[in-house]
């Protein structure tokens, strides 16, 4: 794919997910309803799962580039824990009255990882261990929202269940797009591939996560908004990195283990802190979230 039409293929991607994101709100917040379940709770366990990801990480893996397919969870939570969630509050700021727990789980979420993987290597035993770990913190971070659907009133919303799954398959799509176009326009200009994966390759298959936090948002449902973040970082952190050390043992390389993966374990515990300490994620919160991911880029460059 040349350059041009990789550009062409990021900006069509970006009109998909901006638009699917309004179903995948409608829907959410109809099935939450309709299943007497908080919407927060289905979107917690729904948004992380994200098969894309998971492909990408199993293939550059399979193919010979760990330090890639590390990238595509460990990147992929530094994305969504400082760029996707600064960039939501600088778009649609927002107040937060979630419980503690929540925060507790989302800082927690990524350290069993980090003890995994902090030798080099994350090993078969040590990838079941890590979705076994991921089954415990989705449930303890779903279970933190339980009491959020008391209250919740709106507009009925037609075929609820339907505008989920077009919204997910939409987003799905409009993710794939995305990636290709900038996978496309990076690999034109030469990057290694542990730089790509844990920078541009973990950003732009994860893009779509910004409508998905923006869009509830901006429409008065932070609780959606965050709970896309921290679903997606529990999965990333144990049934995405687990389920790709299964099929083949990752090898993590000096950058990784210095820099990626440390930074995957902190990030979370940094929105964690911000949100208990400030209750809301506005514009300083977002820019301050915004300025760490410049920091991290910085630093993934000069490495």
């Amino acid at each position: 794919m040349s350059t041009a039409a990789g550009l062409l293929a990021l900006a069509a991607g970006i009109v998909l997910v901006v638009g699917a994101a309004d179903a995948f709100v409608d829907g959410l917040l109809g099935a939450g309803r309709r299943l007497g379940v908080a919407p927060f709770v289905l979107s917690v366990v729904l948004s992380g799962f994200e098969t894309e990801n998971l492909a990408a990480g199993i293939a550059t893996n399979a193919k010979g580039l760990p330090g890639a397919a590390a990238g595509t969870f460990l990147g992929g939570i530094v994305f969504l824990a400082l760029a996707v969630a600064g960039l939501g509050g600088l778009i649609a700021p927002m107040r937060v009255t979630l419980p503690w727990r929540f925060a507790a789980w989302t800082a927690a979420a990524p350290l069993p990882l980090l003890a995994a993987g902090i030798d080099g290597r994350i090993s078969r035993a040590e990838g079941a261990l890590l979705i076994v770990w991921f089954a415990i913190a989705l449930v303890g971070a779903a279970r933190t929202g339980r009491g959020l659907l008391a209250g919740d009133e709106g507009e009925h919303v037609r075929h609820p269940f339907a505008r989920l799954a077009a919204g997910l398959a939409v987003l799905t799509g409009g993710g794939w797009l995305l990636a290709a176009g900038l996978r496309t326009v990076v690999r034109n200009l030469g990057v290694s591939p542990t730089l790509l994966g844990n920078t541009a390759l973990a950003a732009s298959v994860e893009a779509e996560e910004l409508a998905r936090v923006a869009v509830p948002a901006r429409r008065g449902r932070p609780e959606l908004a965050l709970g896309n973040i921290a679903g997606t970082i529990v999965h990333f952190a144990g049934l995405n990195a687990g389920v790709i050390a299964l099929v083949k043992p990752l090898t993590l390389d000096r950058d990784t283990t210095r820099l990626y993966l440390p930074a995957a374990a902190v990030a979370p515990a940094v929105l964690a802190a911000l949100l208990l300490s400030r209750r809301r994620l506005g514009r300083p919160e977002g820019a301050i979230l915004v300025a760490l991911y410049a920091a991290y880029l910085a630093a993934a460059i000069l490495i």
